[in-house]
Order: C-alpha cells, then sequence, then structure tokens
C-alpha cells in the first residue's frame, strides 16, 4: 500500500512539474508574440542636399514616423565650388543621434540619395585626390562642348565625364592617379556597405545610360576611350565608374565599419538599396512619379 501511495505521489509530481512547465512555456511564447506586435517595422531615408543633411524613418506605409537636419552649405575656394566631405561624416551622425525612434522600431532597410553630378575622383585605395567639384561648378565649357559633338548627345557642364576630360585638357597633376569615379551618393554608399555601385538615376549623371536603361552606353563609351586614348592614361574609363543597378534592388549590407562611421546609431547588417540620386528621389516625393 505504501509503495502504490509513494508511485501516485511520484506521478502527481511530475504532472504537476510537466504542468508548470508547460504554463512557463506558454507564458514565454505569450510574451514573445507581444514583443512581436509591438515590433514596428520602419524605413531610413538619408538626404545629402545642398543646403542640408536630412534623415527620415518612414513606416511600410510610407508615412513619415521621425525625422532629423544638419544644415551645410558649399563653399567656394580656389575658383571652385566644393564641400568638405568631413562634414558629411559629422552631419550624418548628429542626424542620425538626433533621430526619435520609437521604442520597439526595427530599421529594415536603408537608401541614401544625394545632389547628383560633380567630380570625386578618388585614387586605387579610395584617397580623394582633389577637392569634390559640385553640380555648381561651370568650369568644363570646352569638355562638354566636345563630348557634345563627339557623342551626338547632350553632355552637360555638371556631368562627370565633362569634369574628368576637362581635367585631361588642362593637363591636371592628378588624372593618372584616378581609380574611381563616382558621386556623393555612391561615395556615402561605398564607405558604408563596401559596394562601388549606383542607382541608374545617379549613374546617368555621370556618363550617359543605353536605352533599356540597364547601363552605360556601350557605343558612346568606345567613342569616348578612343579621344581619351590621345592622353596615354593608365586607365580605362569604363572601370573608373561605379556598377549600375535598378531601383529597389538589394544593394549590400551596412558594414561594422561603416556603422562606426555613423557613431553607431544603426545596428550592422542592414540592408542599403542603390545610393540615388536627388532628381529621382526628388520626383518620387513630390508624386511626379
Amino acid at each position: 500500500d505504501n509503495s502504490a501511495s509513494d508511485s501516485e505521489d511520484n506521478n502527481s509530481k511530475k504532472n504537476k512539474d510537466n504542468s508548470e512547465n508547460s504554463g512557463n512555456e506558454t507564458r514565454q511564447e505569450e510574451a514573445a508574440m507581444n514583443q512581436e506586435k509591438k515590433r514596428k517595422d520602419a524605413y531610413l531615408g538619408i538626404e545629402l542636399g545642398s543646403t542640408r543633411i536630412k534623415a527620415v524613418l518612414m513606416d511600410g506605409r510610407f508615412a513619415p514616423i521621425t525625422s532629423a537636419g544638419y544644415t551645410w552649405a558649399s563653399r567656394y575656394e580656389n575658383g571652385i565650388w566644393t564641400y568638405d566631405l568631413a562634414l558629411v561624416w559629422e552631419g550624418l551622425s548628429r542626424v542620425l543621434a538626433e533621430l526619435k525612434v520609437p521604442e520597439g522600431t526595427v530599421i529594415r532597410s536603408a537608401g541614401v540619395s544625394a545632389m547628383m553630378h560633380g567630380y570625386l575622383a578618388f585614387d586605387k585605395d579610395w584617397n580623394l585626390l582633389v577637392p569634390f567639384r559640385t553640380w555648381q561648378n561651370t568650369t568644363t565649357r570646352q569638355a562638354s562642348e566636345a563630348l557634345t559633338e563627339l557623342l551626338h548627345s547632350n553632355i552637360p557642364q555638371r556631368w562627370s565625364v565633362a569634369h574628368l576630360y576637362q581635367a585631361l585638357l588642362n593637363g591636371e597633376e592628378h588624372v593618372p592617379q584616378v581609380a574611381h569615379l563616382t558621386t556623393l551618393a555612391g561615395y556615402v554608399h561605398f564607405l558604408l556597405t563596401g559596394e562601388n555601385v549606383l542607382c541608374v538615376d545617379d549613374a546617368s549623371g555621370m556618363f550617359p545610360i543605353n536605352p533599356a536603361g540597364t547601363d552605360y552606353d556601350e557605343a558612346m563609351l568606345e567613342k569616348t576611350q578612343k579621344l581619351l586614348d590621345e592622353y596615354h592614361m593608365p586607365w580605362k574609363l569604363r572601370e573608373l565608374l561605379p556598377g549600375v543597378l535598378p531601383a529597389g534592388v538589394p544593394a549590400g549590407k551596412l558594414t561594422r565599419e561603416g556603422a562606426a562611421r555613423l557613431g553607431n546609431t544603426l545596428e550592422p547588417g542592414v540592408p542599403f538599396a542603390p545610393p540615388a540620386g536627388d532628381g529621382g528621389t526628388g520626383m518620387v516625393a513630390t508624386n511626379s512619379v
């Protein structure tokens, strides 16, 4: 009898323990579900405009959640309109630090856009060779007119290829060292993700895009290269230009080094869209397209 009683007590204890464990697991699952419900997915847009650096956090319906801004301005130095690139990182770090992200918000993806065109020339180690020449400069008329005539396509003075060719015409010492050309958005994106690419809209301000809108125009590249070959440079134009991607596709993830540049205000691993020009983002933002 005592043996049977002990067995019943043991079974009762086991059932009680199992019930308590099951209850704990249920409560943990409910807590996890509640936490999941509280979590809010968000998407970060960063814009480097001519007068302000801005960050806007949006929800899944593209409604703004919060935003912050940093004022900066170009300077006229040695006959060139330019920006100090150190201010890019100061401004971005400050803007993201001031961004009031609601509790439970998870940034699912991000993207950078910026003023288009201009001349950002780097050596093979991504050292800036000459101060950033912005879209505001009108110092490339000779190159612009020659390329427009050669390609039978309008090449404005502000385009990157016009700046590069004008530097060749001017005999500037840095030109043989050029290994990378990009835009402001492309520069920021590369240092955040390690990916040297542009959205097709931003790339179109560096060199003409093919009719399909998928890459640089090969026929125009070939014509331009023949012109540049007269100067016996150690590079080919196509090698200097960033890769071209359509809007919205994955274009890299925030690296640890990139996060550190932003003052660790974002977690490494956040996916980034291709870096875009302010022309395209402006049309989207104003519902023009």
